[in-house]
């Protein structure tokens, strides 16, 4: 019997096998992963850019912010793809960067830790200036409706810089509590390198923390903000979980017992036991309990077991084989919550898991869900999987980091990389003429190289299209905390 059909269906399997893309990859390079995701932060800078700016498109921009309210407010960072700097993601975005020096950085080469530290500053310098002014906080930076009625690149930027501050007795408990934790956290990054600079940051933290509890209440309940931070960054979920958070992270920074007092005594008042499984700009919760249980963990400070408890009981419900699972999955893998950005939702979840399984293996403790108990290498087990995936290792094919491997998204929603750089086209593109750019089907003229995109459908399917910004816009705070997992991994690849 001829053996051709054998043959036939050889060629079509290899045929079929090369077309479809890989959903499973042996090796990543996290290093390069690593060098790109710090460098993302350079291409969304606001105000005078320094000489050894390595993302060479973008140019100088807000460079009048604060001048409405006689008061100096440049720097900083753009949030997403707009034009507009959004104090509340911004100081998330702060407290998550130096969260991943601080746990990481001992694991990043030498220069990789300086860009990290570069990262950081860049936003607390700009932060420090919020707070600069006694009983008042800025908490954002243009009017969102006029910059998202434009597209236009930062450094033609002719809408309204409008100053959003927030004076006593009116509320910001959310954005002063998220500004106390980034400046606390980066106070212990900076810690070695620059002690004086660290000092600075930490008795700005102590006072921004001050006037967050001071007067309790939610910064966009103010009729004077509602309109510029909602429906943007609302604060949606409440004010109390950026106390806890900010509380803790003085502490961790300081080792002050006063703010371990107010972790015990307000842990139940303000809701730290709900077990929300969230975490992200607006909501510490499942942060704040792992951050705390290190304290458990590593110091036995036994009356903050509550927290411990809910970071546990987190843990628990990420992993699979556990009766308390119930996060939900893409059928390709990636943990997936309804809303925009959802890779914001991997990243920051990531993040946790290694963190997490870092506090156990030094204490040489698992977590008991149930059945079964569950250790260190599967937490980071979990978190590889979501990394791997953003990498590549999904149905698509595609790595949703801009310019990590030859397949990724090419269409991002983002001014700047959309339009032609100024380098390039130093004539003004007026807030209109921008669309033509908007509405092209062009791949984006600047590749915003370590960008990470808000990522995939539930069903894993990813359409390249500027227009569908809840997939296709790149965020601060979804980088964020992958500096930190992909410095483990860089360090740590086979997970062996």
């Amino acid at each position: 019997m001829s053996n051709l059909p054998r043959i036939h269906c050889f060629l079509l399997l290899t045929t079929l096998l090369t077309l479809l893309p890989l959903t499973q990859s042996s090796y990543h390079e996290y290093q390069e992963a690593l060098s790109k995701s710090i460098l993302f932060f350079e291409g969304q800078r606001s105000g005078y850019l320094p000489q050894d700016q390595r993302v060479t498109w973008r140019a100088n921009s807000g460079l009048s912010d604060g001048r409405t309210y006689n008061t100096e407010l440049t720097g900083g960072y753009y949030d997403a793809g707009d034009n507009v700097k959004f104090g509340f993601p911004m100081a998330f975005t702060t407290t998550m960067l130096s969260w991943s020096v601080i746990e990481f950085g001992d694991l990043m080469p030498p220069n990789e830790l300086r860009n990290s530290l570069v990262a950081i500053r860049w936003a607390t310098d700009y932060l420090l200036k919020t707070v600069s002014q006694p009983n008042r906080i800025f908490v954002q930076v243009g009017d969102p409706h006029a910059d998202h009625n434009c597209w236009e690149r930062p450094e033609d930027m002719d809408t309204p810089r409008t100053v959003y501050a927030v004076d006593a007795p009116n509320p910001a408990s959310d954005v002063a509590g998220e500004t106390a934790a980034a400046l606390a956290a980066s106070s212990m990054a900076f810690r070695s390198s620059d002690p004086g600079y660290a000092e600075t940051l930490l008795r700005n933290a102590m006072k921004a923390f001050q006037f967050a509890d001071s007067y309790r209440g939610a910064y966009s309940d103010n009729s004077d903000i509602r309109d510029g931070a909602c429906p943007f960054y609302c604060d949606f979920d409440g004010y109390q979980d950026e106390l806890l958070w900010g509380a803790a992270w003085l502490r961790r920074a300081s080792s002050d017992d006063t703010y371990l007092s107010y972790l015990q005594n307000n842990g139940k008042t303000l809701g730290a036991d709900d077990n929300i499984n969230e975490f992200g700009w607006d909501n510490k919760h499942a942060g704040l309990n792992v951050l705390v249980s290190k304290e458990v963990l590593e110091g036995n400070m036994y009356s903050l077991q509550s927290y411990k408890a809910s970071a546990d009981s987190f843990m628990c419900t990420l992993i699979p084989e556990s009766s308390s699972s119930h996060i939900e999955y893409s059928p390709g893998g990636l943990i997936y919550k309804p809303g925009g950005s959802n890779l914001q939702h991997a990243t920051t979840i990531s993040f946790l898991l290694v963190a997490y399984a870092n506090y156990l293996e030094r204490t040489s403790q698992a977590v008991n869900c149930g059945d079964v108990n569950v250790g260190p290498y599967s937490l980071r087990q979990q978190a590889k999987r979501q990394v791997d995936y953003i990498l590549g290792d999904n149905p698509m094919g595609l790595s949703y980091m801009v310019g990590y491997s030859d397949r990724y998204p090419q269409r991002i929603h983002h001014r700047g990389s959309s339009l032609p750089s100024v380098k390039d086209h130093p004539e003004f593109i007026a807030c209109k003429e921008g669309s033509v750019y908007f509405n092209s089907s062009n791949p984006n003229p600047n590749v915003h190289v370590g960008a990470i995109v808000g990522g995939p459908s539930q069903d894993d399917s990813y359409d390249d299209n500027r227009d569908d910004f809840r997939k296709s816009e790149p965020t601060t705070y979804i980088n964020a905390p992958f500096v930190g997992v992909l410095a483990y991994f860089a360090a740590n690849p086979s997970l062996s």
